[in-house]
């Protein structure tokens, strides 16, 4: 029987990198996301402009950071073969604070789910038995 799984063109070690280099990169931009936001309620909240505002120099590497998320997020989603409309939505939590660190932990449980069905499929195939013996 096939599953969705089968048809990934990645190897599990590059699909473990990948998910390292995302989950990286998610709880990265959620931290300078959040670090933003206090920018945007300093500048706008209450009004700091230029040097009254300690942070004004932040947007820049924000999107910068984001842009390597993007990067991440592709490489993974890229391995895992997922569907488009599942790599904008795991682009867009990199916008929402707090939400890529939701979407991280969903998208690590749900890899980790699918390389451990994928050596159990591999263990089957060899026999199942665990002791190198077929039959």
């Amino acid at each position: 029987m096939n599953t969705p799984h089968d048809d990934l063109l990645a190897s599990d070690e590059e699909i473990r990198k990948a998910l390292t280099f995302f989950k990286i990169m998610a709880f990265v931009v959620g931290i300078a996301l959040l670090i933003l936001t206090v920018e945007m309620i300093f500048s706008y909240g209450l009004g700091w402009k230029g040097k009254d505002n300690p942070l004004s120099w932040w947007p820049a590497p924000h999107g910068f950071l984001y842009m390597i998320y993007a990067v991440a997020a592709f490489f993974l989603g890229l391995r895992m073969r997922w569907p488009f409309p599942k790599l904008i939505g795991v682009l867009l939590a990199g916008c929402v604070p707090f939400l890529s660190f939701v979407v991280e932990a969903k998208i690590e449980a749900e890899t980790t789910t699918v390389l451990a069905e994928r050596a159990a499929r591999v263990s089957d195939v060899d026999g199942g038995s665990g002791d190198g013996h077929s039959g």
